[in-house]
């Protein structure tokens, strides 16, 4: 069985011989899947009102401790974006009314951002599809291979430097 890596492989093997493309096996079929992830899921937001930003935001608020508040800049970490643009999102999701922002109680300048009842609602219906379209996504692996893959993954990423230490 071949996909479309294997041909792009195989050409360049035919024009440049003298170089092992072999890193393209793992990094192109990586591009080509994230992009099929993420059609996906963004058709599986919209079912619900939402974009993979607002999903972000809720879903970072949502499993956090109830009363599911997080501080601005501790979204902006979680969500690994400019302090722009969680601004934006928030922005957005409160005029939803969806989120609310309020001034911290010890230190005014600090921005505490919480889930309303309508935004933890939205979050919840969307979550069990989310995780629907992801087990669909993973179909075609069983448990050990999933598990196996998620290992080698976090391995790549912790090399790279994306680790919580």
């Amino acid at each position: 069985m071949t996909d479309h890596v294997d041909r792009v492989l195989e050409q360049w093997h035919a024009q440049r011989p003298d170089l092992d493309v072999s890193p393209m096996a793992v990094l192109g079929r990586m591009k080509r899947l994230a992009r099929l992830v993420d059609a996906a899921q963004r058709r599986t937001f919209a079912e619900h009102g939402l974009d993979p930003a607002s999903f972000d935001v809720l879903a970072t608020l949502r499993r956090s401790d109830p009363p599911h508040g997080l501080t601005a800049a501790e979204l902006m970490l979680a969500s690994m974006v400019t302090s722009g643009a969680i601004t934006q999102r928030l922005d957005r999701l409160q005029a939803r009314g969806l989120v609310t922002r309020s001034p911290g109680e010890t230190d005014r300048r600090v921005v505490l951002v919480t889930l309303t009842e309508e935004g933890r609602a939205l979050i919840d219906a969307a979550l069990p599809d989310h995780v629907e379209t992801q087990e669909r996504l993973l179909a075609a692996l069983g448990g050990a291979e999933r598990e196996s893959l998620a290992d080698v993954l976090r391995t790549l990423l912790e090399s790279l430097g994306d680790r919580l230490d």
